[in-house]
């Protein structure tokens, strides 16, 4: 799917042209300079909330950072959210997606937890999931200590994160601990096996065909073109997905990710889940984040806050009698 520049959003093509030019594809050695350069980020909140880092223990024994987000002036029986952020599965931090976390807690005077979950470069599937479990337990663990409606749990992502959000969302269905209410997958990063039209040869700006496959790869590690990849680690695969939360997701048109996004959510839907999407023409990966000022991008913005507003109105979730605690 080869992208030509008329086939780039206006708003969008002069960003996507110097992104092509600095950044034609990553490489295993990128990814780890941008890891090394985005900890700086870390501990470090430039948004008006306040803003806490907690530390889990693994079953190791290593501690789990997690940043917990909420209102100046905290109000009880409100959501909690479970945010994970991007990446390729091989890069990112919490505080990197502050933007993101800042809207749903002006929304919805939510508290946000999002966790620093180890990346494919220090550590292959299924670490980043088991972290990312870890943290949502947590958070009901201690909905009670943030004032949470224990009935209001909603898990979402961008990117890598938001295929960590589909995994999740079946983790947590299949070991019936806890209860999600309303999942926010965007522009989820879902299918290793990278044969859809959309993800094969696709030089769009900022995600394509070569970084897909380099992040699949360190993700997946061993597993990376074998038959039997868990639904866990490429929710793409998941046979059934009946019995899961309501969804709300978004994906440009001319990215690698698009067909699998759409084929993902209309098998949700298919199985009985409320899903409300929307395939924003011209946009390639991250548009809402690389040019956060365009109207495209705002008007991507907005599709998300009203889904999120209605879920808050509309989706619960009671918690299995024998949770986590």
């Amino acid at each position: 799917m080869h992208i030509d520049r008329p086939m780039i959003h206006p708003e969008l093509r002069k960003t996507g042209t110097l992104i092509r030019i600095v950044l034609p594809s990553f490489t295993e050695q990128k990814f780890r300079i941008a890891k090394t350069m985005i900890k700086v980020m870390k501990g470090k909140c430039r948004n008006r909330l306040k803003y806490e880092q907690k530390y889990i223990t693994r079953a190791d024994g290593s501690p789990l950072r997690v940043c917990v987000y909420s209102p100046l002036s905290p109000v009880t029986g409100v959501p909690g959210v479970l945010w994970l952020h991007g990446g390729g599965y091989a890069l990112g931090t919490p505080e990197q997606d502050e933007v993101f976390i800042k809207r749903f807690v002006e929304a919805g005077n939510c508290v946000v937890v999002s966790p620093d979950y180890r990346l494919s470069v220090e550590a292959p599937y299924p670490a980043a999931l088991e972290d990312c479990y870890a943290a949502l337990l947590w958070l009901k663990g201690h909905s009670g200590e943030y004032g949470l409606r224990d009935d209001q749990i909603m898990v979402g992502g961008d990117s890598a994160g938001g295929g960590l959000t589909a995994a999740i969302t079946l983790y947590a269905r299949d070991k019936n601990e806890v209860a999600i209410a309303f999942q926010m997958p965007l522009y989820p990063m879902l299918d290793d096996r990278m044969n859809t039209p959309s993800a094969m040869n696709n030089d769009a700006p900022l995600w394509n065909s070569k970084s897909n496959d380099i992040g699949w790869r360190l993700y997946l590690g061993n597993l990376f073109g074998k038959a039997d990849v868990p639904a866990y680690a490429a929710p793409a695969r998941a046979e059934d997905l009946r019995n899961l939360p309501p969804a709300c997701s978004f994906v440009g048109s001319i990215e690698p990710f698009r067909d699998e996004t759409i084929a993902y959510l209309e098998r949700l839907c298919a199985s009985g889940t409320p899903v409300h999407y929307k395939v924003f023409e011209g946009c390639f990966h991250g548009f809402d984040i690389v040019c956060a000022r365009s109207n495209v991008a705002k008007q991507a913005t907005d599709f998300l806050m009203e889904n999120f507003r209605y879920a808050i109105e509309h989706y619960f979730a009671e918690q299995p009698s024998d949770s986590y605690r």
